[in-house]
């Protein structure tokens, strides 16, 4: 009986510890998001045979976000990138700047944190910390608010794009933006583009 009361025992530990794992709280590891960016995402739709990706990695403590930023085929000259606060088919403003060129730098504010955009095609990675996000104010996310702009990725409604120019001609001045793609759970089966 006294084995069988040692056995009880362990078990009950065991329960319990393994209880406290699943328990745990899920927000503690790292979350992964992604974007497939296209011009018929563009708002309005751009015609382009430019594409692109990211991906984000935001920390199991949520005090920063590290990106990678892919793009190929641009028409035009990449002239900056951003993730921007809006839902798909929306125009919103922008909250991070993800690269910027000399012809179109980041505000003073962030130029320091904003890596150079490479020609095309081109990749691109950078940390996102509160020191980064712009706002938009008029949307609700002053600066700094760094937890209001990573609640607006959980929620889809933050989108990445990458703009371009073509100094030479009519066609590839996509000032406004030449690809584009919403941002969700890399987890999510639906497709991620607008």
């Amino acid at each position: 009986m006294g084995q069988a009361r040692g056995h009880g025992v362990a078990l009950g530990v065991l329960v319990a510890l393994l209880g406290g794992l699943i328990l745990a709280d899920p927000a503690r590891a790292d979350e992964r998001f992604k974007a497939t960016l296209q011009g018929y995402s563009e708002v309005p739709a751009v015609s382009s045979e430019a594409r692109g990706e990211f991906r984000a990695r935001i920390s199991g403590d949520t005090s920063y976000i590290d990106y990678d930023l892919s793009y190929e085929d641009l028409e035009g000259e990449v002239t900056q990138s951003h993730i921007h606060f809006g839902q798909r088919g929306v125009s919103g403003g922008i909250a991070v700047w993800l690269c910027q060129t000399t012809a179109n730098p980041a505000p003073a504010a962030v130029a320091m944190l904003t890596p150079t955009c490479p020609p095309a095609p081109g990749k691109v990675s950078g940390r996102i910390t509160a020191g980064n996000v712009i706002g938009p104010a008029g949307q609700g996310i002053a600066v700094e608010e760094f937890a209001e702009l990573v609640k607006a990725i959980r929620a889809g409604v933050a989108y990445a794009n990458v703009h371009s120019r073509n100094a030479g001609g009519v066609t590839g001045n996509f000032n406004g933006g030449e690809i584009r793609g919403q941002i969700s759970d890399s987890r999510d089966r639906r497709d991620d583009r607008d």
